[in-house]
C-alpha cells in the first residue's frame, strides 16, 4: 500500500454543518465551528481554535431541517482528536475520531 492510500473505513459525507464543541471540565467557553466532512465513525471540522493530537472532545452536531425533513436534530458526540492541520484563512482543520454519539432533543443542547 502506498503512502497515499485511502485509509478511511467508513463512507464521508461532505456537508458543511454547524457544530458546538462543548469546553471541557477544566476549559473555557463553548466554540461555534463548521463541519467539512462526516462519517459515522469520525468528521473533519475547521475552528477558530488550536486543538491537541489524542485530547478527548465533546461536541454537538446540529442536522438541520433541510437534511432531516422533520425539524433540527442534535447529535451530542465524544471522541479524540486524531488530525490537527492549518487551514484556509487562518483557521484550523481538525480530525476527530467518535467514540459514543447520542440524539438529543434540540431544547437539551441549547447553549
Amino acid at each position: 500500500m502506498g503512502d497515499g492510500a485511502e485509509r478511511r473505513e467508513a463512507r464521508r459525507f461532505t456537508m458543511s454543518l454547524p457544530l458546538r464543541v462543548l469546553p471541557q471540565a477544566s476549559k473555557g467557553h463553548e466554540l461555534a465551528a463548521s463541519t467539512r466532512d462526516v462519517s459515522y465513525q469520525g468528521l473533519y471540522f475547521l475552528a477558530d481554535a488550536k486543538f491537541e493530537i489524542g485530547s478527548e472532545i465533546e461536541f454537538v452536531i446540529t442536522l438541520p431541517e433541510q437534511v432531516t425533513r422533520s425539524g433540527d436534530v442534535n447529535i451530542r458526540c465524544q471522541g479524540k482528536i486524531v488530525r490537527v492541520e492549518p487551514s484556509e484563512n487562518g483557521r484550523m482543520g481538525i480530525a476527530a475520531k467518535i467514540a459514543r454519539y447520542e440524539f438529543v432533543p434540540a431544547t437539551a443542547t441549547a447553549a
